[in-house]
C-alpha cells in the first residue's frame, strides 16, 4: 500500500510538472500561472493526511525548483509546498470521505492565496522583488481564479485515484473471502453451511442407492 502511494504520488507530480512547464506556462495568461502542481499536492494531502501531504509537497516543490527554467533559489518552492501540503492535510475528514465539493474548493482557494503570499514573502527575504513589480494583489487574485477553474477537472480525479491506490485487494480477499463465499451459498439455498453439507451427503447417498437399484435391475433382466 505504501508502495502504491509513493508510485502514484511520483507519477502525478512528474506529469503535473511537465504539463505546467510545457503547456500552462506558455499560455501567457495575465497575472499568475495556473498551478497544477499545487492542485496535485492539495488533492493528495486531502486523502493521505498532513504528514504525507508535507512530504509530497516538499518533493514536488524541490522538483519544481530544480526543473528548468528555474529562476529562483532552490528550496524556495519546496518550503512553500511543504507547508501547503501540511495545512491541506489537516483538512482531511476523520472518515476519509468528503461530504460536499465545497470543502475541497475552499481548500484550493486558500492554498492558492497562501502559496502566492508565502512565495512572495520568502522571495522578499532573499532579495527577490519580482512580485512587487508585477503586483502582489494581481498575482493573488489571478492565482485563486485560475486554480479554482482548474480544480474541478483535476482534484476529484486525483483524489479518486489516490483512494483507489489505498485499497489492498489481498487484504480484502483474506478478510472477506470466506464470508462472501458462505453468504453466497446461504443465499442460494436459505440453509446454513452445515445443513447444506448434510443435504449434499443425503443427495449423494440417494443417488448411489438409485444407481445400485438400476444396476441390480439390469442384472435381474
Amino acid at each position: 500500500m505504501r508502495f502504491n502511494r509513493t508510485l502514484l504520488s511520483i507519477t502525478l507530480v512528474v506529469v503535473a510538472l511537465v504539463v505546467q512547464v510545457s503547456v500552462l506556462a506558455r499560455l501567457q495568461l495575465p497575472g499568475a500561472v495556473p498551478d497544477l502542481l499545487l492542485l496535485v499536492v492539495v488533492a493528495l494531502a486531502l486523502v493521505y493526511g498532513h504528514t504525507s501531504g508535507a512530504i509530497i509537497g516538499f518533493g514536488a516543490g524541490l522538483l519544481a525548483d530544480l526543473a528548468p527554467p528555474a529562476d529562483h533559489a532552490a528550496g524556495r518552492y519546496a518550503l512553500v509546498l511543504c507547508l501547503i501540503g501540511y495545512l491541506a492535510g489537516l483538512a482531511k475528514p476523520d472518515s476519509g470521505q468528503l461530504r460536499t465539493a465545497l470543502g475541497p474548493m475552499v481548500v484550493v482557494v486558500g492554498a492558492a492565496v497562501t502559496t502566492t503570499l508565502l512565495y512572495a514573502g520568502v522571495g522578499a527575504l532573499v532579495g527577490d522583488t519580482a512580485a512587487r513589480h508585477v503586483g502582489l494583489t494581481n498575482l493573488v487574485v489571478t492565482a485563486a481564479i485560475y486554480d479554482l477553474l482548474l480544480a474541478p477537472f483535476t482534484v476529484p480525479l486525483i483524489m479518486a485515484l489516490a483512494r483507489r491506490a489505498e485499497n489492498d485487494p489481498l487484504a480484502e480477499k483474506s478478510s472477506g473471502g470466506s464470508d462472501v463465499a458462505s453468504g453466497w451459498l446461504a443465499a442460494g439455498t436459505g440453509l446454513k453451511i452445515g445443513k447444506q453439507r448434510g443435504g449434499l451427503r443425503l443427495k449423494t447417498a440417494r443417488s448411489r442407492a438409485a444407481r445400485a437399484g438400476r444396476i441390480k435391475g439390469v442384472k435381474r433382466l
